[in-house]
């Protein structure tokens, strides 16, 4: 929970998409490190994807590093690393979710948090982060410009619990502001959540990354830094 007003808070978290890139992964390392404003960043990582030669074991040090600073998730790309939707015929959304969750505790690694990637949600993958103990934050309170109108997703505005076909609950963690939709607003009207969220690959423009730690700054003042929820 929050400190203090456990109805006025902010949590952070970023998608790591290219955790092998040595320029993005020093710039988020050092960024998670800092803690801007006093929030600790949730990383939410995409697994190693072998096909693409991606190796294991620098892969496995820098996702324990990224835990060691803040909560830890599974960000998955359901085609590859550059495909973050699902494609027909490929391997079942919620089995791949059950099979990367799998892979990650049997590392030692345990994600608290989930993005899918795409910001794609089903029931099935809903039901499957409800039986792994997962908190969900693919959900968004707006509607990606790149999505059709009638793709797979979630819309929510602030933090819920969702109540599931099978009758088992999942806890949800709406994404509420991107990057520069957090600069734009620190200054206006904000809900009482905010969950802001940016990709590693920002960093890379430095005027991005300086946007963003001066957008959580001066968020600290209007939304303190909280936690993120526990699975029900």
């Amino acid at each position: 929970m929050p400190h203090g007003d456990d109805t006025r808070y902010a949590v952070v978290s970023c998608h790591v998409e290219r955790p092998l890139d040595d320029a993005v992964w020093a710039r988020f390392s050092r960024l998670q490190g800092r803690a801007p404003g006093g929030f600790h960043i949730a990383a939410l990582i995409r697994p190693p994807d072998q096909a693409a030669g991606e190796g294991e074991a620098e892969w496995l040090e820098r996702a324990r590093e990224a835990a060691s600073r803040g909560p830890f998730g599974l960000h998955t790309h359901w085609t590859s690393p550059s495909h973050a939707r699902p494609t027909p015929g490929g391997e079942g959304p919620a089995a791949r979710v059950r099979r990367e969750v799998d892979w990650l505790r049997e590392r030692g690694l345990e994600p608290e948090l989930f993005a899918g990637g795409g910001w794609y949600m089903d029931d099935d993958v809903a039901q499957a982060l409800a039986d792994l103990g997962l908190v969900d934050c693919t959900g968004t309170a707006f509607t990606p410009s790149y999505l059709p109108q009638d793709a797979s997703r979630l819309a929510a505005t602030q933090p819920t619990t969702l109540e599931l076909p099978s009758g088992h609950r999942l806890a949800e963690v709406p994404a509420t502001h991107s990057l520069g939709m957090l600069a734009r607003a620190v200054i206006g009207p904000l809900p009482p959540v905010v969950h802001a969220y940016f990709h590693d690959t920002d960093l890379l423009d430095r005027k991005r990354g300086v946007a963003l730690e001066l957008a959580l700054c001066a968020l600290r003042f209007r939304r303190p830094p909280g936690r993120f929820p526990q699975a029900p």
